[in-house]
């Protein structure tokens, strides 16, 4: 399929609705490795990933600008004001960073599905210069999904052990 007018506006639409998403994502992270205590390995991977998410977002950008286009702004602020909301709400959770391990695990996930059906789209409205940075960023993606369902298990034992020596375990 060749790039009609029709796939170039869903591919500009997921495009900005990527950035907005990855915003979100950046609201979702920075306010967790802040208060992240008695989990040094779980701050240092959110830290590797705030940055590869600051460059997904750039590497969309450069996509855009190609296409002559830009982010949304107002998608960007709004799914940043709905991930600042959900950081937040976690915060009052006895079992916040148990909590915060489910949803970083399910928005990873959510990020993979957007990257694979952006990929789908660059290749079918022949858009082959986007193919590569659309990979790199669903690689980290799925990196970043693999390190958390690989992770799952040592933070709640650290979780449960911090419960039983009378600490709250909670970040």
């Amino acid at each position: 399929m060749a790039d009609t007018s029709a796939t170039r506006e869903v591919f500009v639409s997921g495009l900005k609705n990527a950035h907005a998403m990855e915003n979100q994502a950046l609201s979702i992270m920075k306010p967790q490795v802040s208060r992240i205590e008695h989990y040094p390995e779980v701050a240092r991977r959110l830290e590797e990933h705030i940055r590869e998410t600051e460059a997904q977002m750039t590497r969309i950008e450069e996509i855009l600008r190609q296409l002559d286009e830009s982010h949304s702004s107002m998608k960007d602020m709004a799914l940043s004001f709905t991930g600042s909301m959900a950081a937040m709400g976690h915060t009052v959770a006895g079992d916040e960073i148990l909590k915060n391990s489910f949803a970083n695990y399910a928005f990873e996930h959510f990020e993979i599905a957007a990257y694979k059906s952006l990929i789908t789209v660059a290749e079918a409205g022949g858009f082959t210069f986007a193919t590569t940075g659309l990979r790199t960023n669903l690689q980290e993606e799925q990196d970043m999904a693999r390190w958390i369902d690989d992770n799952l298990s040592t933070v709640t034992t650290r979780y449960i052990n911090l419960r039983e020596a009378g600490e709250s375990g909670k970040v």
